[in-house]
Protein backbone atom coordinates (compact mmCIF):
# COMPACT_ATOMS: atom_id res chain seq x y z
CA UNK A 1 0.00 0.00 0.00
CA UNK A 2 2.35 2.47 0.73
CA UNK A 3 4.62 1.45 -2.55
CA UNK A 4 1.31 2.56 -4.34
CA UNK A 5 0.60 5.87 -2.14
CA UNK A 6 4.56 6.90 -3.43
CA UNK A 7 3.90 6.12 -6.89
CA UNK A 8 0.40 8.12 -7.07
CA UNK A 9 2.09 10.86 -5.17
CA UNK A 10 5.11 11.67 -7.39
CA UNK A 11 7.75 10.02 -4.68
CA UNK A 12 8.57 7.16 -6.29
CA UNK A 13 12.16 5.99 -5.67
CA UNK A 14 11.67 3.04 -8.08
CA UNK A 15 12.56 5.31 -11.36
CA UNK A 16 15.60 4.85 -12.70
CA UNK A 17 16.54 8.72 -13.31
CA UNK A 18 15.22 10.18 -10.13
CA UNK A 19 12.04 11.99 -11.56
CA UNK A 20 8.47 11.16 -10.76
CA UNK A 21 5.70 10.19 -13.59
CA UNK A 22 4.79 13.79 -13.46
CA UNK A 23 8.05 15.50 -14.07
CA UNK A 24 9.21 13.02 -16.75
CA UNK A 25 5.84 14.11 -18.70
CA UNK A 26 6.14 17.47 -17.94
CA UNK A 27 9.45 17.05 -19.40
CA UNK A 28 8.37 15.10 -22.33
CA UNK A 29 5.33 17.84 -23.27
CA UNK A 30 7.66 21.28 -22.97
CA UNK A 31 9.26 22.86 -26.36
CA UNK A 32 12.57 23.50 -26.23
CA UNK A 33 13.50 27.71 -26.78
CA UNK A 34 13.61 28.08 -30.65
CA UNK A 35 10.04 26.17 -30.95
CA UNK A 36 8.51 28.48 -28.76
CA UNK A 37 9.87 31.78 -30.66
CA UNK A 38 9.25 29.85 -33.81
CA UNK A 39 5.56 29.53 -32.52
CA UNK A 40 5.18 33.01 -31.14
CA UNK A 41 6.56 34.79 -34.32
CA UNK A 42 4.52 32.90 -36.62
CA UNK A 43 1.49 33.35 -34.55
CA UNK A 44 2.39 37.25 -34.20
CA UNK A 45 2.74 37.26 -38.37
CA UNK A 46 -0.47 35.69 -38.62
CA UNK A 47 -2.23 37.75 -36.33
CA UNK A 48 -0.43 41.40 -37.85
CA UNK A 49 -1.37 39.55 -41.55
CA UNK A 50 -5.05 39.23 -40.47
CA UNK A 51 -5.01 42.45 -39.27
CA UNK A 52 -3.75 44.16 -42.41
CA UNK A 53 -5.75 42.20 -44.27
CA UNK A 54 -8.86 43.14 -43.01
CA UNK A 55 -7.94 46.90 -42.68
CA UNK A 56 -7.33 46.46 -46.64
CA UNK A 57 -10.98 45.10 -47.47
CA UNK A 58 -12.19 47.84 -45.17
CA UNK A 59 -13.39 49.52 -48.17
CA UNK A 60 -14.87 46.71 -50.18
CA UNK A 61 -18.29 47.76 -51.12
CA UNK A 62 -21.12 45.93 -48.80
CA UNK A 63 -19.58 43.07 -47.21
CA UNK A 64 -16.09 44.85 -45.95
CA UNK A 65 -16.75 46.15 -42.71
CA UNK A 66 -17.79 42.62 -42.15
CA UNK A 67 -14.75 41.01 -43.60
CA UNK A 68 -12.73 43.42 -41.89
CA UNK A 69 -14.55 42.64 -38.25
CA UNK A 70 -14.06 38.81 -38.58
CA UNK A 71 -10.49 39.01 -39.66
CA UNK A 72 -9.67 41.90 -36.87
CA UNK A 73 -10.98 39.67 -34.68
CA UNK A 74 -9.27 36.96 -35.68
CA UNK A 75 -5.74 38.65 -35.84
CA UNK A 76 -6.37 39.15 -32.26
CA UNK A 77 -6.76 36.54 -31.03
CA UNK A 78 -3.90 35.13 -33.23
CA UNK A 79 -1.60 37.73 -31.36
CA UNK A 80 -3.34 36.86 -27.79
CA UNK A 81 -2.24 33.41 -28.82
CA UNK A 82 0.96 34.08 -29.45
CA UNK A 83 1.98 35.04 -25.99
CA UNK A 84 0.75 31.34 -24.94
CA UNK A 85 3.89 30.39 -27.03
CA UNK A 86 5.77 32.29 -24.60
CA UNK A 87 4.80 31.75 -21.12
CA UNK A 88 2.71 28.26 -21.99
CA UNK A 89 -1.09 28.56 -21.94
CA UNK A 90 -1.44 27.62 -17.98
CA UNK A 91 0.43 30.41 -16.87
CA UNK A 92 -1.20 32.58 -19.60
CA UNK A 93 -4.75 31.84 -18.48
CA UNK A 94 -3.50 32.52 -14.78
CA UNK A 95 -1.97 35.62 -15.97
CA UNK A 96 -5.11 36.72 -17.73
CA UNK A 97 -7.46 36.35 -14.79
CA UNK A 98 -5.25 37.55 -12.01
CA UNK A 99 -6.79 40.60 -10.40
CA UNK A 100 -5.19 43.08 -11.98
CA UNK A 101 -6.29 42.12 -15.31
CA UNK A 102 -9.53 40.02 -14.62
CA UNK A 103 -11.46 42.79 -15.79
CA UNK A 104 -9.58 43.86 -18.29
CA UNK A 105 -9.71 40.15 -19.83
CA UNK A 106 -13.51 40.31 -19.56
CA UNK A 107 -13.97 43.62 -21.34
CA UNK A 108 -11.90 42.11 -24.10
CA UNK A 109 -13.29 39.30 -25.31
CA UNK A 110 -16.69 40.91 -24.71
CA UNK A 111 -15.81 43.08 -27.30
CA UNK A 112 -14.20 40.25 -29.45
CA UNK A 113 -17.09 38.52 -29.39
CA UNK A 114 -19.53 41.26 -29.64
CA UNK A 115 -17.62 42.51 -32.69
CA UNK A 116 -17.78 39.11 -34.66
CA UNK A 117 -21.56 38.83 -33.42
CA UNK A 118 -22.12 42.60 -34.91
CA UNK A 119 -20.21 41.52 -38.10
CA UNK A 120 -23.09 39.68 -39.04
CA UNK A 121 -25.68 41.94 -38.05
CA UNK A 122 -24.80 45.30 -37.81
CA UNK A 123 -22.13 46.69 -39.79
CA UNK A 124 -22.40 49.91 -37.85
CA UNK A 125 -22.02 48.32 -34.30
CA UNK A 126 -19.01 46.27 -36.10
CA UNK A 127 -16.74 48.91 -36.55
CA UNK A 128 -17.77 50.41 -33.17
CA UNK A 129 -17.12 47.27 -31.11
CA UNK A 130 -13.53 47.01 -33.32
CA UNK A 131 -12.91 50.15 -32.02
CA UNK A 132 -14.02 48.90 -28.33
CA UNK A 133 -12.46 45.77 -28.90
CA UNK A 134 -8.85 47.98 -29.77
CA UNK A 135 -9.00 50.14 -26.94
CA UNK A 136 -9.91 46.43 -24.47
CA UNK A 137 -7.01 44.71 -26.09
CA UNK A 138 -4.65 48.40 -25.21
CA UNK A 139 -5.82 48.28 -21.53
CA UNK A 140 -4.94 44.75 -21.33
CA UNK A 141 -1.85 45.01 -22.67
CA UNK A 142 -0.93 48.07 -20.43
CA UNK A 143 -1.71 45.98 -17.50
CA UNK A 144 1.66 43.93 -18.20
CA UNK A 145 4.15 47.03 -18.13
CA UNK A 146 4.50 48.43 -14.20
CA UNK A 147 2.66 51.72 -13.64
CA UNK A 148 1.40 51.88 -17.42
CA UNK A 149 -2.14 52.24 -16.77
CA UNK A 150 -1.45 54.86 -14.04
CA UNK A 151 0.34 57.19 -16.35
CA UNK A 152 -2.05 57.07 -18.69
CA UNK A 153 -5.27 57.81 -16.02
CA UNK A 154 -3.20 60.90 -15.13
CA UNK A 155 -2.43 61.43 -19.06
CA UNK A 156 -6.18 61.59 -19.98
CA UNK A 157 -7.34 63.29 -16.62
CA UNK A 158 -4.61 65.97 -17.80
CA UNK A 159 -6.11 66.12 -21.09
CA UNK A 160 -9.42 66.71 -19.99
Amino acid sequence: MDKLKKVLSGQDEGSSDGTGILERAGEASTLAWGTRMRGFAVCFALGILCSVLGTCTLWIPGVGLAVFAVLYSVGNVSALASTMFLIGPCRQLKTMCARERAFATVIMLVCLALTLCAAFWNNGLALLFCILQFLAFTWYGLSYIPFARDGVMKLCSMCL
